[in-house]
Parts: structure tokens; C-alpha cells; sequence
């Protein structure tokens, strides 16, 4: 008899790692798809609460990482408050492929995406020694830049034979 069998509970397939891989896949390009309907409502409600400029900072390692500061300015270098205007975000639930809109304040939404830009463009970002940088939103050209800075510890091995 089957050991997996004897405690009475039925045996489990085999998974395919194939099928998991095509799975991750399907997942990432559904989520790209989000991205562009998310950017548009984020820079939309900042433009309508006069903000400019946004930089949001974010470090990394050991397995975790944060977002450390969120900086808003108006279009003349002062320093804004993001208000906590309610805006619609698409998600995809993990257990399906049909999203879902979220309803969530400024900042939130601002940290969701900022979390989805680094996970598609730099997944494990948090990982090992990990990473450290920014993301800035320019509002009125419509631009988000991620400058991301990578951690390593590098070691370099010589062999000498006199």
C-alpha cells in the first residue's frame, strides 16, 4: 500500500513545474496590463489636489522591504500634504486572473504601484543585500523614473603558486 494513502487521506498530484511557470507568467503579463489604467488614476488625482511632483523613496534587504519617505510638491517646490482623496486601483486577487478595482486613498494607491512598478521591473528587490532608491512622478509629463540602486557583496578569490 501506498504510504501517502495510509492515513487516509488521497494523494496528491504531481505538479508540473511547466504548468507553474506558465501560470507565473500569465499572471505577470495580466498584471502589466494594469498598470497603464492605474498610472492614469494616480497622476489624474494628483494633478486635481495641485501636486506636482512626487519622489518616493524605498530600502531594502534581509527579506524585507519599505517604502521610507513619500515627498509631494507643488509646481513651485513646496512641500504638500497628499490628501486622502479615495481613488480606484485594479488589482488581480492571487487566486484568480480577472481584476478587481480597490477603492484606497492617495497614498496608498501611491505605495500599492510603487510596490507593482519594483516587483515587475526588479523582483527580489528586498532580498539578500538588497536595494535602495526612488521613484519620481512628474505629473504634468506624465513620467514616473525608478532609480534603483542594488546591493551585493562581492568577493574576489586569488590563487598564487610560487
Amino acid at each position: 500500500m501506498d504510504k501517502s494513502t495510509e492515513s487516509g487521506l488521497p494523494s496528491a498530484a504531481p505538479i508540473a513545474m511547466d504548468d507553474v511557470i506558465a501560470r507565473w507568467a500569465r499572471r505577470e503579463a495580466l498584471e502589466a496590463q494594469l498598470l497603464p489604467a492605474n498610472k492614469a488614476n494616480i497622476l489624474s488625482a494628483l494633478a486635481a489636489a495641485g501636486i506636482a511632483t512626487v519622489v518616493i523613496r524605498f530600502d531594502g534587504c534581509g527579506d524585507s522591504g519599505q517604502i521610507e519617505e513619500m515627498e509631494a510638491r507643488d509646481g513651485q517646490g513646496v512641500s504638500l500634504t497628499i490628501p486622502a482623496t479615495l481613488i480606484e486601483i485594479l488589482d488581480l486577487p492571487w487566486d484568480g486572473e480577472i481584476a478587481r478595482a480597490q477603492v484606497m486613498s492617495l497614498d496608498q494607491s501611491l505605495e500599492a504601484y510603487v510596490y507593482r512598478l519594483l516587483g515587475s521591473s526588479h523582483p527580489g528587490w528586498e532580498n539578500n543585500d538588497g536595494a535602495f532608491g526612488e521613484l519620481s512622478f512628474d505629473v504634468a509629463a506624465g513620467t514616473i523614473r525608478l532609480d534603483h540602486h542594488e546591493r551585493y557583496t562581492a568577493i574576489e578569490d586569488y590563487s598564487h603558486e610560487y
